[in-house]
């Protein structure tokens, strides 16, 4: 990989994953575009990627779960004449509930945020690749592709189309000189949990919880190798093989267990409501 006047593009970029990709792309000379909908974080990153790496940093603040939103991105690098060499797809957030009620504009937005917008963005950036003979793609999915379970019914199969959409991407343009790499973090510590019943600290003490610039320098990594997939530590990849094996009863069952639960806690609000709509937590994941 070669940053000299080829940019870097990373969604997500203000927060998580997406802040890590980007300071870690940064340190290989990519000058970076920055996406996301939090312009003061995009100010920040900015800031400190300049001092500590001496990279032009360009900032756009997007909301990339609005129509349109992936030929708004294009159109900005082709009138600024950025181009760009490295795309990661990172931004996304989670919607924790029964689908019968989400909020129906909530329900469109994380469907393009998390399908529509980055595959066209492969499409749009990725003809200039093809162009060139050159590019790289990182795509940022989750175990949870592997997870079509109660209450994450739109997170779970999005990242799933996102992460079969770039095996299938990366056979299609393997030779033509285009990497694309799969990343699939587990529970990583980022705000994403946010709003949500999971419960991150207790899985933070038994150790599970990844680093995100750990998994941000594992995408990385196996983006350079041309791996079509990437899945940080071994207990991710046991659940991403073994998940899928488990019956649909047992997974009912947790599920009734869990509603009865909630019903049996006091007090009264929105938080105490089986299903209700949580809510949603916009992140670099």
């Amino acid at each position: 990989m070669d940053g000299t006047e080829n940019y870097a593009l990373v969604t997500g970029a203000s927060s998580g994953i997406g802040w890590h990709i980007s300071a870690a792309l940064a340190g290989q000379g990519y000058p970076i575009i920055a996406v996301s909908n939090q312009p003061a974080e995009l100010g920040e990153l900015k800031k400190q990627l300049e001092q500590s790496t001496g990279v032009n940093v360009v900032t756009l603040d997007a909301d990339l779960s609005r129509e349109g939103s992936a030929r708004l991105v294009y159109e900005f690098c082709e009138e600024n004449s950025l181009k760009v060499e490295v795309l990661v797809n990172c931004a996304g957030f989670l919607i924790y509930g029964e689908t019968a009620k989400v909020d129906p504009e909530r329900l469109e937005s994380i469907l393009r945020l998390h399908m529509t917008t980055p595959a066209l963005l492969c499409r749009l950036f990725g003809a200039g690749m093809i162009g060139r003979g050159k590019g790289f793609i990182l795509n940022v999915s989750s175990i949870a592709a592997v997870m079509p379970y109660p209450t994450i019914s739109l997170y779970g199969p999005t990242k799933a189309f996102l992460r079969n959409f770039s095996l299938a991407l990366h056979t299609e343009l393997k030779p033509l000189g285009v990497r694309v790499t799969c990343l699939l973090p587990g529970a990583t510590d980022t705000g994403l949990y946010e709003g949500s019943n999971f419960s991150i600290s207790k899985v933070k003490r038994l150790g599970f919880v990844k680093k995100p610039e750990k998994v941000a320098a594992a995408g990385i990594k196996a983006l350079i190798r041309n791996r079509a997939e990437c899945i940080p530590g071994l207990l991710n990849r046991l659940v991403v093989v073994l998940f899928p094996l488990l019956p649909r009863f047992v997974i009912s069952m947790i599920y009734r267990r869990i509603r009865l639960t909630r019903n049996k806690v006091p007090g009264k609000g929105r938080e105490n409501i089986p299903g209700a709509d949580r809510t949603i937590k916009k992140t670099g994941l």
